[in-house]
């Protein structure tokens, strides 16, 4: 399929213009969402760099084909990170693609996902307008929060060109302890006790293949292992990890170096409630591996192929899934998309210029 590749915002404008039937690409890292016919792919890799970045006002703004893991490396040297951890950074994500597919990471579940911390988006529309949407300093009450609706939209409302993102400062010191549980209704009462504790946790993740809570713990080093000293005596089988150790699962987590190599991807939206249905749709699927995030806001499993009988199985629990990569359709499940979707797209694609939001 042929691929263009803009080197500058202006290139890019007049790319969408010239361009009837068209799919902005960044890295790939999640190909399914770029699986679309009869569209041109408009890669973003040409349009990278940091174009500012305020320490002190803990803001950057970056062109959308910047690998997160540059941002990523800029933000430590000033001692800041962005703390919804996000996924995929060695496999090359870019900043425009994190954002198009709405991803977000363990530190999701203290600090929000990515949708909080965007603050603005530069971005050519469906009639090739060059738009600025919210802006660049945190207290910012200008005008409708469109740059919020780019969360997760797939490139289905415009090419992102830059992106306004707003940081914290890195946390001096992470602790992780491992909580087994022997079924998914004790991991879910393990998440609602833990969520609603005065533990204050940076993470709360759970992890099918090691059946276990994995929780993380941010602060100074010293408060940090009194709480895991807590936590440990509330859950007496638990376990402190080394700090090799739990860099290495987190790590895992983030590149879904636990999934099939060459299956399907999927993330489904969860709650605590919703978990031990979930984990019984897993013994349902042969070879399914699983992990859930952000303290249950989100499971992803993997599958060694794709199953035809996923889509029903899917909308039999009511659940809405999104697959990430592999040969399965872009949507499963059930649940349609909000109307207020099909009002944006109407606005700033009228003429089908990018994809139908189903394809």
């Amino acid at each position: 399929m042929t691929e263009l590749a803009p080197a500058s915002i202006e290139e890019l404008t007049e790319v969408v213009r010239e361009t009837p039937k068209l799919l902005a690409v960044g890295a790939r890292t999640k190909p399914r969402l770029s699986k679309v016919e009869d569209a041109v792919f408009l890669s973003t890799r040409g349009l990278s760099g940091i174009l500012e970045y305020d320490s002190s006002e803990f803001t950057f703004t970056a062109l959308a084909g910047t690998p997160i893991r540059l941002i990523s490396a800029a933000l430590a040297e000033r001692g800041q990170y962005l703390p919804f951890d996000p996924l995929f950074v060695d496999a090359g994500a870019t900043l425009g693609g994190t954002v198009a597919a709405g991803l977000s990471g363990p530190g999701r579940f203290r600090y929000g996902g990515l949708r909080d911390f965007i603050l603005g988006a530069r971005f050519v529309d469906g009639l090739g307008r060059l738009l600025r949407m919210g802006g660049k300093v945190v207290k910012n009450a200008a005008g409708f929060d469109l740059p919020k609706f780019f969360v997760g939209s797939l490139g289905r409302f415009g090419v992102l060109a830059e992106l306004t993102f707003k940081v914290f400062p890195r946390v001096s010191a992470f602790v992780t302890v491992r909580l087994p549980y022997t079924s998914a209704l004790e991991a879910a009462e393990m998440i609602i006790t833990a969520s609603g504790s005065r533990w204050e946790l940076d993470a709360l993740d759970v992890s099918a293949q090691h059946s276990a809570v994995f929780a993380r713990i941010g602060g100074p080093a010293p408060a940090a292992e009194a709480l895991a000293t807590e936590i440990l005596a509330r859950y007496p089988k638990g376990a402190l990890l080394s700090a090799p150790d739990a860099e290495a699962f987190w790590k895992e987590v983030r590149e879904f170096d636990w999934a099939h190599v060459n299956g399907v991807l999927v993330k489904v939206p969860l709650t605590p409630k919703v978990l031990p249905e979930f984990c019984g749709l897993l013994d349902l699927l042969d070879g399914a591996r699983a992990h859930i995030t952000g303290g249950c806001a989100a499971g992803f499993f993997s599958l060694p192929c794709a199953l035809p009988k996923l889509h029903d199985l899917l909308r039999a629990r009511c659940f809405r899934a999104l697959t990430l990569r592999g040969d399965s359709a872009l949507w499963l499940g059930s649940n349609p998309e909000p109307q207020i979707h099909a009002a944006v797209k109407a606005a700033l694609d009228p003429s089908g210029r990018f994809p139908s939001l189903d394809s």
